[in-house]
């Protein structure tokens, strides 16, 4: 299997997933949303080498014909196409039911019919909600606290009906809190960066006693294609962690003390997610991703924020990012 699709190619961790995917040697077609601008996403600052060794097809993933159209001749489909920004759901959910759920559905559909040999549906680690235990293993309770993890959810349940149902070879492959280049504004460390970067003696974030699980992005699509290698992981889900947490309030000090910064932190309102939606712990296990692949953390925590730093701190990066305005 050697030719794939990848939906959500011109997102954060997509556009990561493309790059390996070809350094690994696969022929990859790109699903990039449409848009009048004829913008491919983060594709669009790949080097131009890059770029002619990816096919492109601009669509949209709640249109069942362009999906299916999309996924003609390919092997298999990495399939991360989805909206994930939480605080956006609270008041746009039906346009996650659309994307997150129907999207997925029409992916399964497609790979059914066209008799896909491989279908990977990325998850979230949102889905577990507050840690009931820790680590948190794949067999962990589901608790929807947002309308994006409750959409997750349901594409997680509706891919392993189609397994269950069909056979068709799924693998749900569930990412804790991927981080690194390319990340949008929404997450919390490049929040905390470019407003360290813009110059600001006052920073603004939201709840800092949450711990969080982070993964550096080459690490999560290394874990990818680990998973896609092993015809041990169809019909599973599996989480892909660094089986470690850190609280917002100590990641903000690391960053500081990388970057030789001070800066006072202001607590603002709008950050504060609902007290029964907000996720307080999450530190996942990765004992079964490393029971089925061959994968293992290459990364550590620090050496992934010094890189995601020093490509923030670039200006061409840095000048794609508004610092000012809470991006939702």
């Amino acid at each position: 299997m050697d030719r794939v699709l990848v939906t959500g190619a011109d997102g954060f961790i997509g556009s990561h997933l493309v790059e390996s995917l070809i350094e690994s040697g696969y022929k990859v077609k790109a699903f990039v949303y449409y848009n009048s601008f004829n913008s491919w996403g983060w594709i669009d600052s790949f080097k131009e080498e890059l770029k002619k060794e990816i096919e492109i097809f601009s669509g949209d993933i709640r249109d069942p014909n362009g999906v299916h159209e999309s996924m003609k001749n390919v092997d298999a489909v990495f399939h991360l196409a989805a909206l994930i920004g939480i605080p956006f759901s609270y008041h746009s959910p039906d346009s996650y039911v659309d994307t997150n759920i129907k999207g997925t559905l029409n992916v399964l559909q497609a790979a059914r019919s066209l008799k896909t040999k491989r279908v990977l549906v990325t998850s979230t680690s949102e889905v577990y909600g507050t840690a009931q235990f820790v680590p948190i293993t794949e067999s962990h309770p589901y608790q929807g606290q947002s309308p994006y993890s409750a959409t997750k959810i349901g594409a997680d349940r509706i891919a392993e009906s189609y397994f269950r149902s069909f056979e068709l070879p799924v693998t749900i492959v569930r990412p804790f809190n991927t981080f690194g280049p390319r990340q949008s504004a929404r997450a919390v460390i490049p929040s905390i960066i470019t407003q360290l970067l813009s110059g600001k003696n006052k920073m603004k974030l939201g709840d800092l006693t949450p711990t969080r699980d982070l993964v550096y992005v080459k690490d999560t699509v290394n874990g990818f294609i680990e998973i896609f290698k092993s015809d041990k992981t169809i019909g599973e889900e599996i989480n892909i962690a660094t089986q470690s947490e850190i609280t917002i309030g100590n990641l903000v000090k690391l960053i500081l003390k990388i970057m030789n910064k001070e800066c006072e932190i202001e607590t603002e309102e709008i950050r504060i997610r609902p007290e029964k939606s907000e996720v307080k712990r999450l530190f996942g296990s990765n004992e079964k991703i490393k029971k089925l692949t061959n994968w293992k953390q290459k990364f550590d925590f620090e050496t992934g924020l010094r890189n995601t730093i020093e490509w923030f701190s670039d200006p061409v990066n840095l000048a794609k990012y508004k610092s000012d305005i809470y991006n939702i």
